[in-house]
């Protein structure tokens, strides 16, 4: 089993390392050439620090641990938003969370937190019916959080540098460039969640360890990518007097995981799941 615990350290590190020194800088490089928003930019580190979940999800339906999948994302979930705090808290920017569109993201936040844990509370049957439900929540999701942005957060604390078109040339190439490290890395983090799903396996069939130690363990693992990226994101902007630019980043860095890990990612595990079953 040592050996086994060994590999899991090992697999599911890597796979952390090469999204937050890797992946998620890539994407960030790649939302800046391209001159995006915080909010943007925010949502572009949401989908990379998403991707470890992803990968750990997929797994373990492949090999039929659903419920490693349900407390993998209530966790990953859960302990995202601590970061989050212990990250606003940290770089002191409390004062930025009285503004209203932050405080409607952070209240989606938390349902994404109590649907899964009603979902596992109620012991309820999931069944291929949630899928259309998640995809249709995380639409709303996005459609609230753009309402809410445009009506308070009008001006994001930024504004968008003219780049000179010698500029946006040289630009495009290092798009290419950030676009094909992206590819590479996501077969490397390919094999290596082939690699972990086999020893989840093994945990599971071998040595009996319950798949909710499994599921929050992987949670508290694939969380690290976040609270990397919430806080550069607010150290990128700290320098900028009363601008809401970091905040506005961490938080739909925060949001966009957590409805990506629910509704998308968790819905990818139950159709896995419902096919091989």
């Amino acid at each position: 089993m040592l050996l086994e615990f060994f590999k899991f350290i090992i697999y599911s590190g890597s796979i952390v390392l090469i999204s937050k020194y890797i992946l998620a800088k890539t994407l960030r490089k790649l939302a800046e050439n391209m001159n995006s928003k915080p909010k943007t930019i925010g949502n572009i580190a949401g989908i990379a620090t998403s991707i470890p979940e992803f990968l750990t999800v997929t797994i373990s339906s492949l090999k039929e641990l659903f419920s490693v999948t349900m407390y993998n994302v209530l966790s990953s979930n859960v302990i995202n938003f601590i970061q989050y705090i212990f990250a606003i808290i940290l770089n002191k920017n409390t004062n930025m969370i009285k503004n209203k569109a932050i405080q409607i993201d952070i209240l989606l936040v938390i349902i994404t937190i109590l649907i899964p844990l009603l979902i596992i509370i109620l012991r309820m049957k999931v069944k291929i019916v949630l899928i259309p439900i998640f995809l249709i929540l995380y639409l709303l999701f996005i459609i609230i959080n753009n309402i809410s942005h445009k009506k308070y957060l009008a001006m994001e604390g930024i504004q968008l540098e003219n780049i000179s078109d010698k500029e946006k040339e040289k630009n495009k190439k290092k798009i290419i460039v950030y676009i094909i490290i992206i590819l590479i890395v996501g077969i490397f983090l390919y094999i290596l969640g082939e690699e972990l799903g086999k020893v989840l396996e093994d945990f599971a069939n071998k040595y009996n360890i319950p798949e909710v130690i499994i599921g929050i363990l992987l949670g508290v693992v694939t969380s690290i990518p976040e609270l990397i990226t919430f806080l550069e994101s607010q150290r990128h902007h700290k320098n900028k007097l009363n601008d809401t630019s970091g905040v506005v980043e961490a938080t739909n860095n925060l949001l966009s995981s957590n409805i990506l890990n629910l509704f998308i990612i968790q819905s990818i595990g139950i159709l896995v799941y419902m096919l091989i079953i």
